[in-house]
């Protein structure tokens, strides 16, 4: 079994570090370094050996890393990945840029910066508060996409083992389209003045 890295303070870090643990998978946390550990849950984390780590020495344990912090910390995370300089780390990006126009978003930002074809997109239409923007449970699915070969089959393994359906949608160009599509939902949302989020399922006829 690989071992994962969940980078982010994020409630969605915390949501699929916890799925995994429930399935017996050994989990490491990293932080930003100056990072105030008040949440009953992250204190209960860090009271277990070397599972609250800063970025960069959660990155060196680990085997794939899941990048689900908050946008302003992409560039201390990508530095961090940049220091490891581990070729064979797999790299997945569930984060979504700022809506701004021509903005090709944090997937290719990434890439730019580390220049890994390993890198994958996936979880992104969940949400940094990811499960709060679900209350019912609704969400039963995820879309990914990257490079196709033998590391994007373990980026699906890994999405069912976390307990959703993994949807693939294509090649690493794609994932300008999955933050767009996470943008849409937004707006949709925000258009029908709802307090709580839409979400799109895919039907297939």
């Amino acid at each position: 079994m690989m071992n994962i890295a969940i980078l982010g303070e994020s409630k969605l870090a915390r949501s699929l570090g916890n799925r995994y643990m429930n399935r017996g998978i050994e989990v490491i946390f990293g932080v930003k370094n100056n990072f105030e550990i008040k949440d009953i849950e992250w204190k209960i984390y860090n009271k277990f050996l070397d599972k609250v780590l800063p970025y960069s020495e959660a990155i060196a344990k680990a085997d794939l890393v899941f990048i689900c912090s908050e946008n302003e910390c992409l560039p201390s995370i990508c530095d961090s990945l940049l220091q490891e300089k581990n070729p064979d780390t797999i790299i997945i990006d569930c984060t979504n840029s700022s809506y701004t126009e021509g903005n090709s978003g944090n997937t290719s930002l990434i890439q730019e910066k580390l220049g890994n074809k390993n890198l994958y997109k996936a979880f992104n239409n969940l949400g940094m508060d990811y499960p709060n923007s679900d209350p019912l449970g609704v969400i039963q699915e995820t879309y990914y996409c990257g490079e196709n070969n033998e590391n994007k089959a373990k980026v699906k393994k890994w999405i069912e083992l976390a307990g959703f359906k993994a949807i693939d949608a294509g090649a690493y160009d794609s994932a300008q389209l999955l933050e767009a599509f996470y943008h849409l939902k937004m707006k949709i949302a925000h258009q029908q003045k709802q307090n709580s989020q839409c979400h799109f399922k895919l039907i297939s006829v």
